[in-house]
């Protein structure tokens, strides 16, 4: 990373010099390099505010934060950090730092007897024994022997302050990483909210086992109060073991291998509720990792919401935390020390240059957000309810409602005598879940990395020049900033670029032209190098996903006009009917209605996490098609009334779009409403245009489809993990013949797609003693019906 010398930043990290020596990396080109992004350095874009619509009591609140940003790196230190001066303390300066940070005491020494006996805790013991009238104490207490450790995890002053844990971790993060910036105006913010007095639960997206880490000793080196992890890791040394849980690492039991096997044993989940609760009684931060693939984390978040509820607890303070890495760390190794050595020591002999932004968004109240009555989680429907009418009869009358992630929270952890409030506690469980992963995702910083990963494989596909590139990295920066996305770099473009190549050298294919000294970089047509940047390009797709849904429902009508000809569905300057059929231009009209549709049908369709629950589908849809407009591809023609124009799109009975949440809006207001169609702007620059956009979310899309393909040949029922493997396998057999689109071959893509197919009735689920087991549905048994369905979501992949 490369910091400015602006006002208000710290400047003691700097990026490495460009290497000039890498023979594949020519810089001798005629760039202008004091070229400067702009909008950096002071000016950035303030990120992490709390929601105005669900938490507008929490977002009023001046927790000390300033408008000056000043960046800090964590793993730099000097002795200005410290209290001492002198030559010996610049060669020991961090022991020193490490030894002056503060740390919070956690009392431990009842907390095992305060958890025996709490009633969800005593209930579960008298349902787990055979004869609980006759069982004493002991042999009670002999049930919980295997969640003893668990029980008993504290945070030891001694080994966080000192060299086990506090300094030799910032050395080791030294060996992986150039640095850590932080924002020091959000931790700020962090102090303030502490001093209020309601406990702190940090929320983050899992994307390594570094996150977890990363936290607690960023809290850590601010004087902050250091949070109780909750890693769902399985590790299977001892003394590893012993040392995470005296540092606040709360680990699943010996005998699980993951959350999904610890929540068998009836013990596990009142023990672990009774738990949380006596932290938060205790005043002790919390740290959650959530996950938008498989629901992980929202059960903590479902326990912390139970005891608010239930009165056991006052409140908590939620805190959204986005981690964005410059290439994130491979740690897919198996957990035990002899592992941790060996990774280390694998990493010791590269130099690291890799950089990493934490943003803590703006603390908020977990009360505050669920007693807004903001969510509507009433009015959730299933996919099948939303789209099958689409789908199968052609209908959008049930189109309109807001999609309900029910795989997200399992059933069984909301007991209740009544279904419907059993129902609604769980979808708003689920809310905070989604809530939560919009809130940690749209704080995360673009890193360098990023941008270069979706102009490559979004915009040149098959290559691009160097100068070209560097052109488009501009733009898109400016194009980020404008949304109000924080960057997680500065400097000169030269350097920017080259330290983005560098990073991504392994997954592109750098070649020079004989007759041209510009450099030409195509991304490597391989598995493994498609999912990188895929996955390095996710933060600019999470920013671009207004434009991304506008620009494909814009193809997918687009294709229906090819098509079937546009004489009967849209307008055209001096052409009419077969006249231009097989001919069509752009210069064609698409009408608000039909466009917004589209647009609405597409928002059901996509993974959790890319939109808010307190904001309606209707909203989020209306949304997508202004954003075109805003950015220019589309504009906005009103028809006027006394024009006699047939509109073969409005459909009978039709609902007229409005702004729900207008409070001037009347039905008056609705039948007078003028009628707009909009045109694309600059026709010749439409089709780069839309690819790129529609590119955003090919991958999704495309394993969706290549899914239901996949059912022809799939001999059911399977058990749910089996069906998934088979899955992912038949979408990298698929990419494999074609060579080409590996960004949907991911587990994820398959994971995504196979619960999407379920939500939407194609897949039936029937809960065995062996597990879940997946089958064709009798609707979708029919070839007819999946055909449909494959034409559905084929509308919106740009051909």
């Amino acid at each position: 990373m490369v910091l400015e010398k602006s006002e208000g930043v710290n400047t003691e990290a700097v990026l490495p010099p460009v290497q000039e020596k890498r023979p594949a990396l020519s810089w001798k080109l005629p760039i202008k390099k004091k070229l400067m992004i702009p909008c950096l350095g002071p000016f950035r874009a303030v990120v992490g505010q709390c929601c105005h619509q669900c938490t507008p009591d929490s977002l009023s609140k001046n927790l000390g934060q300033n408008t000056i940003f000043d960046f800090h790196n964590l793993l730099s230190f000097n002795e200005n950090q410290t209290r001492y001066r002198g030559w010996l303390v610049r060669r020991v300066c961090c022991v020193l730092f490490v030894n002056g940070c503060k740390v919070y005491g956690s009392p431990v020494h009842n907390r095992r007897e305060r958890v025996c006996q709490s009633n969800r805790v005593k209930e579960a013991l008298t349902a787990q024994l055979k004869d609980p009238v006759g069982a004493d104490n002991h042999e009670q207490l002999g049930q919980l022997s295997s969640l003893r450790p668990l029980i008993n995890t504290c945070i030891s002053s001694g080994l966080l302050r000192f060299a086990l844990v506090g300094w030799a971790m910032l050395k080791m993060l030294a060996v992986l990483f150039g640095d850590i910036q932080i924002n020091r105006d959000h931790l700020s913010a962090l102090h303030g909210a502490a001093q209020e007095g309601s406990p702190l639960v940090y929320v983050h997206v899992r994307q390594s086992t570094m996150d977890s880490a990363l936290i607690p000793l960023v809290l850590f080196c601010h004087n902050l109060r250091v949070p109780y992890t909750f890693c769902p890791l399985q590790i299977s040394s001892s003394f590893l073991r012993f040392i995470m849980q005296r540092v606040g690492v709360v680990l699943l039991p010996p005998s699980a291998l993951n959350e999904q096997d610890a929540e068998k044993d009836n013990l596990y989940s009142p023990v672990l509720t009774s738990l949380v609760r006596e932290l938060l009684h205790e005043g002790q931060a919390i740290s959650i990792g959530v996950s938008a693939e498989s629901g992980q984390g929202g059960l903590w978040l479902a326990r912390i919401r139970h005891l608010i509820k239930e009165g056991s607890v006052p409140d908590v303070c939620l805190v959204p935390v986005g981690i964005s890495y410059d290439c994130v760390p491979n740690t897919n190794i198996q957990v035990g020390f002899k592992g941790a050595l060996r990774w280390l020591r694998s990493s010791v002999w590269n130099k690291p240059s890799e950089s990493v932004r934490v943003h803590f968004a703006q603390p908020f109240s977990l009360k505050e957000m669920c007693q807004s009555g903001r969510f509507k989680v009433d009015e959730w429907l299933p996919l099948q309810d939303l789209l099958l009418p689409v789908i199968l009869n052609d209908r959008i009358s049930c189109v309109f409602g807001q999609r309900r992630f029910s795989w997200l929270q399992p059933s069984f952890h909301f007991p209740s005598d009544v279904e419907e409030t059993k129902e609604n506690e769980r979808n708003l469980c689920i809310a905070i879940s989604l809530h939560l992963i919009f809130s940690t995702t749209t704080c995360m910083a673009v890193m360098s990395t990023g941008i270069v990963s979706s102009l490559l494989l979004f915009r040149h596909r098959k290559g691009v020049s160097l100068s070209v590139l560097c052109h488009d990295v501009v733009w898109l920066t400016e194009e980020l900033l404008l949304r109000k996305k924080d960057v997680g770099f500065a400097g000169s473009l030269v350097e920017v670029v080259h330290h983005s190549l560098s990073l991504l050298m392994p997954h592109l294919v750098v070649a020079a032209t004989p007759s041209s000294k510009d450099l030409v970089i195509v991304p490597r047509p391989s598995l493994s190098a498609t999912l990188h940047l895929s996955l390095q390009a996710r933060s600019v797709t999470h920013t671009f996903i207004l434009e991304a849904v506008g620009a494909c429902a814009v193809s997918a009508l687009l294709c229906e006009v090819a098509f079937r000809g546009i004489g009967s569905h849209v307008r055209s300057d001096g052409a009419e009917g077969e006249e231009v059929k097989g001919d069509m231009e752009f210069d064609v009209a698409l009408c608000q209605s039909k466009l917004t549709e589209r647009a609405l049908q597409l928002c059901h369709l996509l993974p959790p996490g890319f939109m808010p629950p307190c904001q309606s589908s209707e909203s989020f849809a209306q949304d997508a098609i202004d954003s075109l407009v805003h950015c220019g591809i589309l504009i906005m023609e009103e028809i006027p009334k006394d024009l006699p124009i047939c509109d073969f799109w409005k459909r009978e009975g039709a609902l007229t779009w409005t702004t729900s949440d207008d409070p001037y809006n009347s039905d008056t207001d609705s039948e007078e409403q003028n009628l707009y169609t909009y045109k694309i702007s600059q026709p010749s620059r439409c089709p780069e245009m839309l690819f790129f956009l529609c590119s955003m979310l090919a991958g999704h899309l495309r394993a969706l489809r290549w899914t239901t393909l996949a059912l022809d040949h799939m001999d059911t029922p399977l058990a749910e993990a089996k069906f998934v493997a088979q899955i992912h396998s038949h979408l990298c057999d698929t990419a494999n013949k074609k060579k080409q689109h590996y960004e949907s071959c991911s587990e994820e893509a398959a994971h995504t797609a196979v619960r999407t197919l379920i939500d939407l009735g194609v897949l039936s689920e029937e809960r065995q003693r062996e597990g879940v087991f997946l089958s064709v549905s009798s609707l979708f048994q029919l070839s007819e019906n999946r055909q449909r369905l494959h034409r559905f979501i084929s509308q919106y992949l740009y051909n």
